[in-house]
C-alpha cells in the first residue's frame, strides 16, 4: 500500500455542505471505507505500530496490539471490524483527524477540531446579529416617538 502523506495543516476543510448517505444500502461500503482510511492513517505514520498501539492502550485503558491494528487495515479480513473507541483513538494519537472528516461527510456531518468551534460559532453570532437588525429595521419603520418626543 502507497504511504498517505501526513498533511501539515490537517484538515483541507470545505464548506461544501455534507449530504448523508440514505436510503436501502446507503451506507453500504462503509466499513471498507474505514478499513482503507486505518490502513491510510498507520501507512501514513512514521512510527512502528508497536508504539501507536501502545499509545491507543493507553488512551483506551484496554490492550490494543499492533497485530490488530493490522487485521483492522485489511481489507481480507473483513470479519475485523474497528470498534469506532478505537478508531477514534487511533485518529487522536495519530492526529489524522484529516482522514476522518470524509466519513464524517457519509452522515452528513463535518469536522471540526478544538477551537475552531469558536469560528462556527462567530458565523452564528453573525447571522444572530443579521436577523436581530432587520428585526429592528421592520420595528424602527412603526416605532413611534415615546410622548411625541416631548421630554418633561
Amino acid at each position: 500500500m502507497v504511504k498517505a502523506r501526513a498533511h501539515p495543516d490537517q484538515l483541507g476543510f470545505t464548506f461544501a455542505e455534507p449530504v448523508a448517505r440514505s436510503g436501502a444500502a446507503g451506507l453500504a461500503g462503509l466499513e471498507a471505507q474505514i478499513c482503507s482510511t486505518v490502513g491510510m492513517i498507520l501507512n501514513s505514520d512514521s512510527r512502528p505500530r508497536e508504539i501507536i498501539a501502545a499509545e491507543m492502550s493507553i488512551l483506551l485503558g484496554d490492550e490494543v496490539s499492533p497485530r490488530m491494528l493490522d487485521a483492522y487495515s485489511s481489507p481480507a479480513r473483513a470479519e475485523h471490524k474497528v470498534p469506532m473507541s478505537r478508531f477514534f483513538a487511533l485518529v487522536l494519537v495519530t492526529k489524522r483527524h484529516d482522514l476522518l472528516d470524509p466519513l464524517m461527510r457519509e452522515i452528513g456531518a463535518a469536522l471540526l477540531i478544538g477551537a475552531e468551534v469558536k469560528t462556527a460559532r462567530l458565523g452564528q453570532i453573525d447571522r444572530e446579529m443579521q436577523r436581530l437588525k432587520e428585526e429592528r429595521q421592520k420595528v424602527a419603520m412603526d416605532a413611534p416617538l415615546i410622548r411625541g418626543g416631548q421630554f418633561q
